[in-house]
């Protein structure tokens, strides 16, 4: 795909994120959009969003539980950018009239201590950058109609990012094990769902200096 219809496409995603309006799926549109095509469109839309001074603070990763597969009929990992904007603080009430159509998801965190650049990055190296790691809740959310994406879609639009916050806790990911990390979600008191570190990629194994990142959907700067 060439500039002028890449900037056109993120553009179009820019102003559904500012006015809180769905758009058709960019698939549906534009048969031949490949997911490097895609990652273009997201960069348009972060550097709109940096022209309005929005501030990159880390990194997501998303689409990485079967269930969430399932869901979405997207089977690989999609990655995003976080901005300042997108952090509530804990215990803070999040007005549904900023969102399209969100989605509620348990995380955790890597909190950062610096930068990882790649080539070449290996587990030991991840968790040797990480301060520590946080209980998160992620609210996904798409400017993409009706959740009817494909992984071009979700890619284009900052991996499905809506807004998240930290727990407050901070731990030593070689203190714990982060695959049986668990969180239930409950409504009105009664537990609806649970997940488990476990479920990011199917990985399972007990976690070392050598394999940090089976569990990890975040970094933070």
């Amino acid at each position: 795909m060439n500039d002028a219809l890449i900037h056109r496409l993120g553009d179009e995603l820019y102003t559904a994120l500012r006015e809180r309006a769905a758009v058709e799926p960019l698939t549906n549109r534009h048969a031949d959009i490949a997911i490097a095509d895609a990652y273009r469109t997201q960069q348009r839309i972060l550097a709109r969003r940096q022209q309005d001074g929005e501030r990159i603070v880390g990194k997501k990763i998303g689409v990485t539980s079967r269930a969430v597969m399932n869901m979405l009929g997207v089977y690989q990992p999609d990655f995003g950018m976080l901005t300042d904007t997108t952090i509530v603080s804990d215990g803070e009430a999040i007005d549904t009239a900023t969102l399209i159509q969100p989605k509620a998801e348990g995380e955790i965190a890597f909190v950062l201590k610096r930068d990882l650049m790649g080539p070449g990055v290996g587990n030991a190296d991840v968790i040797a950058a990480t301060e520590c790691v946080m209980p998160c809740f992620e609210i996904v959310d798409s400017r993409i109609r009706d959740w009817k994406i494909r992984i071009q879609d979700t890619v284009a639009d900052n991996a499905s990012c809506g807004v998240f916050f930290l727990g407050d806790r901070a731990v030593d990911p070689r203190h714990i094990d982060l695959s049986t990390c668990g969180m239930p979600l409950e409504k009105n008191g009664e537990i609806v769902a649970t997940g488990a570190g476990a479920a990011a990629l199917g990985r399972r194994s007990k976690p070392s200096p050598d394999s940090p990142t089976r569990s990890g959907a975040w970094g933070l700067a």
